[in-house]
Formats: C-alpha cells, sequence, structure tokens
C-alpha cells in the first residue's frame, strides 16, 4: 500500500532520526497495517511519516536482519510472509535445545543483580496483566524475559542465538493477522472464536496469566541456584508455548 495508516509524530533530527523511524515502520509491521507479502513503498514511507528517504532505507535495511521484510534485486522490499506452522515448530524446537541449557546455567552463575533484575520482571509482568491489550503487554515481558534468562546464562552464543530467532516478532504478527481478518469479515465464527480463546487462555489476563506463571517458577528455580529445576521450569514453558501456537495454526487452517 502506498496510503500508511500513520498518525502525526514528532520525528526527533539527527542520531534520533533513524531509531524513530524503525520503530514506527516495525510497528506497521508489526500490527498488521503493512500486511504479509505487501510491497513496501519507500517514497510512501516518507511521505507519510515526513522523513527523507534516507532514514526510510536505513530502516528498511535493519528491518531485513530481523526477518520483517525482505529485498529484492529490481522489486525493492516487501514485508515478509508469515511462517508457517513447520517453521515455528522448527523455531521452539531449536529454542527448547538451546535455552533450558541457558536457565541452567544462568541458576549455576545467578548473583545479586540477576536476581533483582528477575523479580523487577516479573513486578513489570504483573503490572502488564492490568493493562487494556494485555497480550501485546504480556507478549512483551515475554521476549525481555527469555532475553533475560539468555543474558544471565553468562553465554553470548546462547543469547544471539535465542535473539535471532524473533519468535515474538512472529507471533504478534500472527495475532494481529488473526484480529485483521476478523474486522475485515465482521463477523465472527466458531474458529475465530476458537483462536481467540487460545491467545486469551495463554497471554490474556482473564484466565490465570499461564505463561506468566510459569515464568515465575523458572525465576525461582534460577534465585534457588537449582540448575536442574531450573532447565525443566524452561523447557516444559517452552514445549507448552509450541503446542499452544500449534494448535492455533491448526485452528487457523494454516500450512
Amino acid at each position: 500500500m502506498s496510503n500508511y495508516s500513520v498518525g502525526p509524530r514528532h520525528i526527533p533530527r539527527h542520531s534520533a532520526l533513524s531509531d524513530d523511524t524503525f520503530d514506527h515502520i516495525r510497528e506497521l509491521i508489526l500490527h498488521y497495517e503493512i500486511t504479509p507479502g505487501e510491497h513496501i513503498s519507500i517514497d510512501g514511507l516518507s511521505r507519510a511519516i515526513g522523513v527523507s528517504q534516507t532514514p526510510i532505507r536505513e530502516a528498511l535495511a535493519r528491518l531485513e536482519s530481523e526477518g520483517l521484510v525482505i529485498k529484492e534485486a529490481l522489486k525493492g522490499y516487501s514485508a515478509t510472509p508469515l511462517i508457517t506452522k513447520k517453521e515455528f515448530d522448527d523455531l521452539f524446537q531449536f529454542r527448547l535445545l538451546i535455552e533450558p541449557w541457558g536457565a541452567a546455567q544462568a541458576a549455576e552463575n545467578i548473583n545479586e543483580a540477576g536476581r533483582d533484575a528477575l523479580q523487577r520482571e516479573l513486578t513489570l509482568a504483573d503490572e502488564a496483566t492490568m493493562q487494556e491489550d494485555s497480550f501485546v503487554a504480556i507478549t512483551e515481558h515475554d521476549a525481555r524475559f527469555h532475553n533475560l534468562v539468555a543474558r544471565l546464562s553468562g553465554n553470548n552464543s546462547v543469547m544471539m542465538a535465542y535473539e535471532r530467532t524473533h519468535c515474538h516478532l512472529h507471533l504478534y504478527r500472527l495475532y494481529f493477522s488473526e484480529k485483521s481478518n476478523k474486522n475485515q469479515r465482521n463477523k465472527t465464527s466458531v474458529d475465530e472464536n476458537a483462536v481467540t480463546d487460545l491467545f486469551r487462555h495463554y497471554y490474556s489476563a482473564d484466565t490465570g496469566h499461564l505463561s506468566i506463571a510459569e515464568h515465575k517458577e523458572v525465576t525461582a528455580a534460577i534465585i534457588a541456584k537449582d540448575p536442574v529445576r531450573a532447565s525443566a521450569a524452561l523447557h516444559a514453558h517452552i514445549a507448552g508455548s509450541r503446542e499452544f501456537l500449534i494448535k492455533t495454526m491448526d485452528v487457523l487452517g494454516r500450512p
């Protein structure tokens, strides 16, 4: 699309310009205002956001590294397609290999600063459940929590491997894809209710905050310096996330 749905924004100058432009375009992609597979007009974004084409190009190059856009010769940039059920499954199988080990290492290496960081993040998680769109807030907490555990492992390779999965970016796009499709159809089917119920069960504020409860168990094990328990708790958490996503993809009928 060329007429991007962008409200008025203050775009700062110089060093902050590129970051703000990146965040703005990233939000358009995650919230399905730029749809999967859609061609991205650099000129259209430049006019809509009110910046030159240079920060737009810089932002798109960064988004390409996150797997949110692709660049093709002679065609330019487009938003990447939603990943398939097989790709989601492969991603979570990979996480099951690296993250539980990282949690065990975090338990062995935990210090006072690490304990404080984990406890602060759980406080933010509880605050997230009180927000109007709890899915978004809890998913943002989920990304920060897993990143923190990976960092506390003390292993940069684990941390970088987790960050490169971009799993939460894919989850955002799946969620907002479903919401957008419902709005466009202007009706609710049994399948659509099932998808909403699946997201609510795992991420929303009215069913016990399952993902946060699991994060608290992982945190307790790490703080107790119990690597076996920490590894098992994070493995169970990721396995549960995988099962939830596969069910969601099945309901959506995605390949």
